[in-house]
C-alpha cells in the first residue's frame, strides 16, 4: 500500500503537458509550419515555380495530414490574421488544405535549400515583415525545413507546427505540435 501511495504522489507531482495550441492561440503568436509530407528531398533538377509537374509534391498522406492539422486548429478555434506560404506547390497546397482562410504567397518564405546564399537575406526579410505587424497579429507561415531552422533553430518534421514569438529582431521558440 505504501508503494502505491508513493507512486500516486509521483504521478501527481508530474505536471501535465499543456496543449501546444494554447501558445498558437495567444495574440502575437507566430506559427511556422513545414509543408506536409512530400516524398523525397529537395526538388528535381530543372524544377520551376508555378509548374507543379516539375516539383516534389504532397503525397496522399501529406494531403490528409494537412487536412487533419487544419481540423485541429478549427476545433481549437484558432484563427490567423495572415496565412502566408512560399511559392512552392507543396507549401501552397498544404496551406490551402488547412482550410483556415485566404492564403497569400510570400516570397521570403521560399526555400533556399539549394541556394544557401539567400538564407540571411530571406530570414531578415521574414523578421522585418513580422516586426511591421501589430503586436497582437497571429501569423501562420507554411514554409520549408531550412526556413524554419534559420528562424528558430528547430529542425521540424514534415507537417510539424512550430510556435514562436517575436523578441526584438529574432524569434523565440514557445512550443511544437508534432504532425498527426
Amino acid at each position: 500500500m505504501r508503494a502505491f501511495f508513493i507512486l500516486l504522489m509521483l504521478i501527481l507531482a508530474i505536471p501535465l503537458r499543456a496543449n501546444p495550441l494554447d501558445a498558437a492561440r495567444a495574440p502575437g503568436a507566430i506559427v511556422l509550419m513545414r509543408h506536409a509530407t512530400a516524398p523525397g528531398t529537395g526538388d528535381p533538377a530543372g524544377f520551376r515555380l508555378g509548374d507543379c509537374t516539375t516539383q516534389r509534391n504532397l503525397s496522399d498522406a501529406g494531403r490528409a495530414e494537412a487536412q487533419a492539422i487544419g481540423a485541429r486548429f478549427r476545433a481549437e478555434g484558432i484563427t490567423f490574421t495572415h496565412i502566408l506560404t512560399s511559392e512552392w506547390c507543396r507549401t501552397h497546397e498544404t496551406a490551402e488544405l488547412l482550410g483556415l482562410g485566404p492564403v497569400t504567397p510570400f516570397t521570403p518564405a521560399n526555400s533556399f535549400f539549394s541556394t544557401r546564399a539567400d538564407e540571411s537575406r530571406q530570414t531578415a526579410e521574414v523578421l522585418e515583415w513580422l516586426s511591421a505587424q501589430p503586436k497582437e497579429a497571429r501569423v501562420l507561415i507554411v514554409t520549408h525545413q531550412v526556413n524554419i531552422t534559420a528562424l528558430t533553430g528547430v529542425v521540424p518534421q514534415s507537417g510539424e507546427v512550430v510556435i514562436a514569438r517575436r523578441s526584438g529582431q529574432r524569434m523565440v521558440l514557445v512550443d511544437r505540435l508534432p504532425p498527426p
